[in-house]
């Protein structure tokens, strides 16, 4: 069976992210976009050069990988493409304009 990727809600990601010091917080948003405000200690690769870019910029296929961008679209995508990369960890929490956390301005 290919790797997947899993869906967790807004809650779930933001659990993982106060409790864990080892996690990429992946938005995939266009640049932009980000001036919108994005999560705290997001790593910054626009959907499109996911394929491109990751193993550069996320070069362990383990490590926990939280996926966002504006409406869960593109995360979803992003998160695709993650898993034919061959990452292993990776979770969609889909959009930043559900977020009902802090954001970063």
């Amino acid at each position: 069976m290919n790797n997947v990727f899993q869906k967790i809600s807004h809650v779930e990601a933001k659990k993982i992210m106060d409790s864990e010091t080892d996690v990429v917080i992946l938005d995939v948003r266009e640049p932009e976009e980000i001036e919108e405000g994005y999560i705290e200690n997001a790593v910054f690769i626009p959907n499109g050069d996911i394929i491109k870019n990751a193993e550069k910029v996320i070069p362990e296929k383990n490590k926990k990988i939280l996926v966002y961008c504006r409406s869960g679209k593109r995360s979803m995508e992003a998160c695709e493409k993650l898993v034919k990369l061959g990452y292993k960890n990776i979770y969609d929490f889909g959009g930043i304009m559900d977020w009902p956390f802090e954001i970063v301005m």
